[in-house]
């Protein structure tokens, strides 16, 4: 005796070993034994062979019609077999017995189950309505098909070139039309982006980047709403000096500027003076809620997008030759150059200039004041005498630290885009490498650097709370405990000396003026909006900064194309990782030879460059000299922590 049985959704034939009633023992033509119940048995016969059975059946089942089994149905439940016999007009075979049962089976839409072997046929209005949609699919299947082989002939359909941009950004998956492109991109090895590219739907891999970055971070916009500076309060004292800031060319959010003044006793008086927006942007206030939200300027090369709007920047940046608000710190200065005494001043400090490092470090660098008396080589300049004297008292509170200026080895790379950026392929880039680490350099941080700790130590002093950056074994955090820097080497360090371009200067300077004000700090000491700020502008700054360096590599890599450069030099800075000459561009090259170390030169040839990565791929060539280890080290370490 053989049986035909259902397992597993699908049908089976076998000889029977045993029957016990209520199961059977089968052999399956494979040879493998199993134990079925009883009630899985569709169909017994004793010829032909089990494993002829389906054989015969198949081709029989294909030529059943479906439709025209529906039409021969009756309306209530029935079995296979007895639908077969009324089919045939006679008691099927058992071929034919099997046919019908896989005809019934293989239009779900036509028959509903109702059991093992047991079919219903579907109302009319559902069998109509099931085959629309089944037309649908049919059409919709051909479409994608359609579609797929116009993208892999890097042909695109106007179908998918409207959603060109949520295929890159949010693509919607239950969509045919990102089914078709996400196959066609299987198929041709394409990234999203580079069979966009290939298709002609991006135009510029510049636009490309730059709108993902938008989309993420600026879903409602760049512009601000229409809304008036607010007033800095016109009680404030005069300061009665003459402050000059000190700053690249293209700086227009002018945060921070400097005084000297000569005392009798042989002393002097070095004054910092902060722009202070938080006078006058109250906690709590629609500007506040566009700096809360924003965090941070951003800065790409050829533009930026700034944290608060234009007016109120240039009310509160200190411009030359304009009284400003200001937050200052007073730092009295003995003959020796150390501190003996501070003092914290909200006041209107008088800004008598904004130097440019590029008119000023021609005349006031190393070469020019490292001699043994450059106040009679250096030529008579504006603030040649302050800026010497702030230049020496730098490197006194370098050495008090203990560390060395975190930009030593450092090297700052200016972005000259010349062209309009709404066809940027057709710009010119021209980047220009400067070295950091320059009397101008060093004397600008080390005063940052004692305002952000001296003013990070005095909250802390007063229980005000602050936000902080910490470093421990070389990791850099942000928090609300005044814990120390080890690489600055000082006990604590708050940002508070940008508040036009973060938001955590912002707000540090807000408990900054709470605590000389003798008011209550906006902000309680672990409360959660604080805790949430610092969070959001840790997440929020990375982001921007990823950008940035995105941005930098891909005008780096246009700088690159527009040169024709093949091969360029490189140093090694770590396993199969070195940098370019002449840019700020970190390339990995699998090709290096192994246990090249750190410093090492070599010069490679330049294969291939993607905008849309954006990469390079470069191939190694050969060795050259090498630069110190422990230089290319420190180098490394400084541009982390930069």
């Amino acid at each position: 005796m053989n049986v035909l049985f259902e397992e597993d959704g699908g049908f089976r034939t076998g000889v029977v070993m045993a029957d016990n009633e209520t199961s059977l023992q089968v052999e399956m033509p494979s040879g493998k034994r199993s134990k079925i119940k009883a009630a899985a048995v569709l169909l017994r016969f004793d010829k032909p062979a089990p494993a002829a059975l389906l054989d015969q059946a198949l081709p029989l089942a294909e030529a059943i019609e479906a439709d025209f089994l529906w039409e021969c149905a009756s309306d209530g439940e029935f079995s296979f077999f007895d639908f077969a016999r009324d089919y045939y007009g006679r008691d099927p075979a058992p071929g034919e017995a099997a046919a019908v049962l896989l005809a019934l089976h293989a239009a779900p839409v036509y028959f509903h189950r109702k059991g093992k072997g047991r079919f219903k046929k579907a109302p009319a209005d559902i069998l109509a309505a099931a085959l629309a949609s089944q037309e649908k699919k049919r059409q919709q299947a051909a479409l994608i098909e359609g579609w797929i082989a116009e993208l892999t002939a890097f042909r695109l359909p106007p179908e998918i070139a409207a959603l060109a941009e949520a295929l890159l950004y949010a693509p919607d998956r239950n969509k045919p039309e990102t089914r078709a492109f996400e196959a066609a991109a299987a198929a041709t090895g394409l990234s999203a982006a580079q069979l966009l590219f290939r298709c002609g739907a991006i135009k510029s891999a510049y636009h490309l980047h730059v709108r993902r970055f938008l989309r993420e971070q600026f879903p409602k916009g760049t512009g601000f709403p229409a809304m008036e500076p607010p007033a800095a309060p016109g009680d404030l004292p005069d300061a009665g000096v003459r402050a000059f800031s000190i700053d690249d060319a293209h700086t227009t959010e002018i945060d921070d500027a400097f005084s000297v003044v000569r005392l009798p006793d042989g002393k002097a008086r070095i004054g910092i003076h902060i722009a202070a927006p938080g006078l006058a942007i109250r906690h709590g206030s629609p500007l506040d809620g566009i700096a809360r939200t924003r965090l941070s300027t951003v800065y790409l090369p050829g533009q930026k997008i700034t944290m608060l709007p234009e007016a109120v920047v240039r009310d509160y940046t200190l411009a030359g030759g304009v009284d400003c608000p200001a937050v200052s710190l007073y730092l009295t200065v003995n003959a020796a150059l150390e501190i003996v005494s501070h003092e914290s001043r909200l006041e209107m400090a008088h800004i008598a200039a904004n130097l440019r490092h590029h008119d000023v470090e021609p005349w006031f660098n190393e070469n020019t004041v490292g001699g043994p008396c450059p106040e009679q080589t250096l030529p008579d300049r504006p603030f040649r005498d302050e800026l010497l004297y702030l230049w020496r008292f730098a490197n006194a509170c370098e050495a008090r630290r203990g560390k060395p200026a975190a930009t030593q080895g450092v090297h700052d790379y200016d972005f000259a885009i010349d062209g309009d950026l709404a066809d940027p392929e057709s710009c010119t880039v021209e980047i220009t490498e400067r070295q950091r680490g320059s009397p101008l350099d060093k004397l600008v941080s080390e005063l940052m650097i004692v305002a952000n700790t001296t003013w990070g130590g005095l909250l802390a002093e007063k229980n005000i709370a602050c936000l902080y950056r910490a470093q421990a074994l070389g990791k850099v955090r942000m928090t609300t405990s005044p814990q120390p820097h080890e690489g600055l080497g000082v006990a604590q360090y708050a940002w508070m000396t940008s508040p036009l371009r973060r938001y955590c200067d912002l707000l540090n300077q807000w408990q900054l003026i709470a605590c000389l004000s003798g008011e209550p700090p906006p902000f309680a000491r672990k409360s959660a909006e604080l805790f949430a700020a610092l969070r959001d502008f840790e997440q929020t700054y990375s982001a921007y900064n990823d950008f940035q360096r995105l941005m930098e590599r891909y005008w780096c890599l246009h700088w690159l194309q527009q040169r024709g450069i093949g091969e360029i030099d490189a140093t090694v800075r770590r396993e199969q990782v070195v940098k370019l000459d002449q840019l700020p561009l970190l390339a990995r090259v699998p090709s290096l030879p192994a246990d090249l170390p750190p410093g090492q030169r070599v010069r490679l040839r330049v294969e291939d460059i993607d905008l849309l990565g954006p990469e390079v791929s470069c191939r190694f060539l050969s060795l050259l000299g090498a630069q110190g280890l422990a230089e290319t080290q420190a180098a490394v370490l400084a541009e982390e922590e930069a």
